[in-house]
């Protein structure tokens, strides 16, 4: 586009012709470019036009050709011009360098500030005049950047200025600031660092090697608080020591690139969950309803998340629980870079939004099988057959309230396009009557249902965080010193070795390794985990065996539901001993507990009351205890129900009787208190436990021998201890204790 300047058009009473300056503004959105016009406009002598392609249609979105068109106008009227486009590639600056000519003088300005910035402010702001923000805005920055051309002289610009902190940023304002009618800059590239490269990383290549990243981040130390807050200043200094410390661990030759979610813990990119509305649209639950149970669980969560967050995704861009759950977030002024809506296909938000998300939630199914529609088809048939085996191997079916985190096998097509390290299943309350576990739309049941969901979701994802934390640093210690044996050795060994908190069915599996490997991974990775390592005698199979195939054990089954089987212990230690048995695979043990089974915990507590209520009814003077062992001898989590009067042949040394009347017993209310507040129960498997002294179960009075305790027991009215009173940890005939556990 060729323009006639009228040399008359400048400031009457110039003695000499004055050249006009066209910037280009160079930089992802959230870079600070509107600020910067707006800073040197509202005091520079010169008179300024800013173009912006945001507002150049009536104050809504133009074209490009539009702005050329604009800023030929203005150059022609004698106007400065600020472009205030991105500009991040070549073909988009190249029609408005050629408005240069012996009159104007193009220069570039590229605010190459680090990428984390950018985001945090796009994500932030409200009423930008693109309408770019939240989880939108958070894509659209990473997939611009991994676009990036820093611009160059050859292009025809006459002066670049490169602006890599906000204390740069500042110095390009001032400059422009102060720029009078008839002062000129110097021609040249100023403030440029590691010429050679070309793109800045974006938040998905904070983890790869980078050339020189220190130099990235040199400015880190002299950020000032201008324009952003202090918060952006430590965040940004954050994720610059982090490139550093990365690329350090690159030079001694050991790997960040370990195939986990661990890759991003520490990174630019955090861990994500992305996750759909649960039980909305097939389940018929109430929008309303569900949008303020999602933002209270997130808000509860949010202290608890660290540098991961979540993202609550959409298909629809008409989406009403999506606007339900933005509007009530910002109201309780939850932060924006941690929790946001994004609309997209959940299967594909990296490849089509930009965004990585490790770790996404199906709306899944009773059965856990395919098919249906909506998001459990599409995340199946995205992630290939290896994802249904995957599940299989945990568990074969869901109960409303809870969810079954399952690790994507590397040979899923999800985990290699993109990146989706983990797929939580999820299972949420139902109010469609023609669905399974119709709840006739009973709201109380219905909203602790999908409480009990997204609370048992979030931790599983914070659970696997931690986890997959804790593995790659073991396994980056037992690396090699070549940089590609490190990567094969540590692929191989992160896929053999690596303890996945959900990796459920390895946990009763026999290490089959000889005693050597087994100490020499012992030293490496500080410590196998005895639930690993545990190895289950074909006795100590029994329990599992009858909770998996109750059909085959009619004679000794009392009852049977999709969570429970219940049966006498086979060895009573008292007058009445029953034991609730947990039908999930995987729990082999209590120490296999984590919240997403807290439902399972409270049913099996209830059906133990409800036995109890039966035997109270025949016997009243019974007194009852409901716990966990430690370190149980059976495989498969079972509840004990006892009663306190221990009258049994079948009690015959000290472990018998320690067993239950030591802290290796914990009680069932203790359990899912700790559980609901800390995501696992407290083991205390000291062996020197079995080993105390006989103790009255209720005056602590000591004794030689257990014939003599067993007499005393027989006789003793004192009362029990107050540690056992409090906290309805006995249950007795006038209901003392009890707790509904709701």
């Amino acid at each position: 586009m060729d323009i006639d300047i009228d040399e008359n058009s400048t400031a009457e009473g110039n003695e000499r012709r004055t050249k006009l300056i066209m910037v280009i503004l160079v930089g992802a959105p959230g870079s600070g470019k509107s600020t910067f016009c707006e800073l040197v406009m509202a005091s520079s002598s010169r008179p300024w036009v800013r173009i912006c392609q945001d507002t150049i249609g009536n104050g809504k979105s133009g074209t490009k050709a539009q702005c050329l068109k604009s800023a030929a106008s203005a150059l022609n009227d004698g106007k400065n011009v600020f472009v205030d486009r991105c500009n991040l590639e070549i073909e988009q600056r190249s029609e408005f360098v050629k408005l240069g000519s012996s009159l104007v003088d193009v220069h570039a300005v590229v605010l190459d500030l680090p990428a984390q910035l950018c985001i945090s402010r796009s994500v932030k702001r409200t009423g930008h005049e693109g309408n770019l923000s939240g989880g939108k805005a958070a894509a659209v920055v990473n997939k611009m950047l991994q676009k990036k051309e820093l611009p160059n002289l050859n292009e025809g610009f006459k002066r670049i200025a490169f602006c890599h902190s906000e204390t740069d940023v500042q110095s390009a304002i001032d400059t422009y600031k102060s720029l009078g009618l008839h002062d000129a800059l110097p021609d040249g590239c100023f403030g440029q660092k590691n010429a050679d490269k070309k793109v800045q990383l974006g938040i998905m290549m904070f983890l790869k090697k980078a050339e020189n990243p220190a130099k990235t981040c040199s400015n880190a130390n002299t950020i000032k608080d201008f324009p952003s807050s202090q918060t952006t200043q430590e965040k940004k200094e954050s994720s610059c020591t982090m490139l550093s410390n990365v690329n350090k661990e690159s030079e001694k030759g050991e790997n960040p690139g370990i195939r986990s979610l661990e890759n991003n813990i520490s990174g630019s990119d955090p861990p994500t969950l992305a996750f759909p509305s649960i039980s909305t649209s097939d389940f018929k639950f109430s929008h309303e309803k569900a949008a303020e149970i999602i933002v209270e669980m997130v808000e509860e969560f949010m202290d608890k998340l660290g540098n991961a967050r979540l993202v609550m995704v959409d298909i629809s861009h008409g989406s009403k629980i999506l606007s339900l759950v933005k509007a009530k977030a910002a109201k309780k002024n939850i932060c924006s870079t941690k929790f946001f809506t994004f609309v997209g296909d959940i299967t594909k938000l990296k490849s089509d939004g930009g965004l990585h998300c490790h770790v996404i939630a199906n709306a899944a199914n009773w059965r856990l099988k395919p098919g249906g529609g909506g998001v459990n088809a599409a995340i199946f048939s995205a992630a290939g057959p290896s994802l249904e085996e995957a599940t299989k191997q945990q568990a074969k079916s869901l109960r409303p309230g809870s969810v079954v985190a399952v690790q994507l096998p590397s040979t899923s097509p999800l985990f290699n396009r993109e990146g989706v390290t983990h797929v939580i299943h999820v299972l949420g309350p139902n109010m469609n009557p023609q669905r399974p576990n119709y709840l006739n739309n009973d709201y109380d049941e219905g909203c602790k249902l999908l409480r009990d969901a997204y609370s048992s979701l979030f931790q599983a994802f914070i659970s696997i965080v931690k986890d997959e934390f804790k593995s790659a640093k073991g396994i980056d210690k037992r690396l090699g010193s070549a940089p590609s044996e490190s990567r094969k050795h540590s692929e191989d060994t992160h896929h053999k070795f690596k303890r996945a908190e959900f990796q459920i069915p390895e946990r009763s599996k026999k290490w089959k390794g000889t005693q050597e490997s087994a100490e020499a991974l012992n030293q490496n990775n500080n410590k196998i985990s005895h639930k690993m390592s545990k190895h289950w005698g074909s006795w100590a199979q029994a329990l599992y065996n009858t909770a998996m195939y109750p059909e085959r054990h009619a004679n000794t089954v009392l009852e049977t539901s999709d969570d429970v089987v219940v049966l006498n212990d086979i060895y009573p230690k008292a007058r009445k001993h029953l034991l609730i048995v947990a039908r999930y695979e995987g729990l082999d043990q209590l120490a296999d507990v984590h919240i997403e089974h807290l439902p399972l915990l409270k049913t099996m507590h209830a059906v133990g009351l409800k036995w109890i209520d039966k035997f109270i009814h025949d016997d009243a003077s019974l007194v009852f205890r409901l716990g966990y062992h430690s370190a149980p001898s059976m495989r498969q989590l079972h509840l004990h129900v006892i009663s306190q009067d221990f009258d049994s042949s079948h009690l015959k040394n000290k472990k018998h009787w320690n067993s239950f009347n030591t802290d290796f017993f914990r009680d069932s209310v203790d359990v899912i208190d700790e559980v609901s507040n800390h995501g696992k129960a407290i083991i205390k498997d000291d062996e020197s436990l079995m080993s105390m002294e006989f103790r009255c179960n209720r005056c602590r009075s000591a004794h030689p021998n257990l014939p003599k305790l067993k007499t005393h027991v027989s006789k003793c009215q004192s009362p029990f201890p107050s540690t056992l009173l409090e906290g309805s940890r006995l249950v007795n005939a006038s209901g003392n204790s009890r707790n509904s556990l709701s």
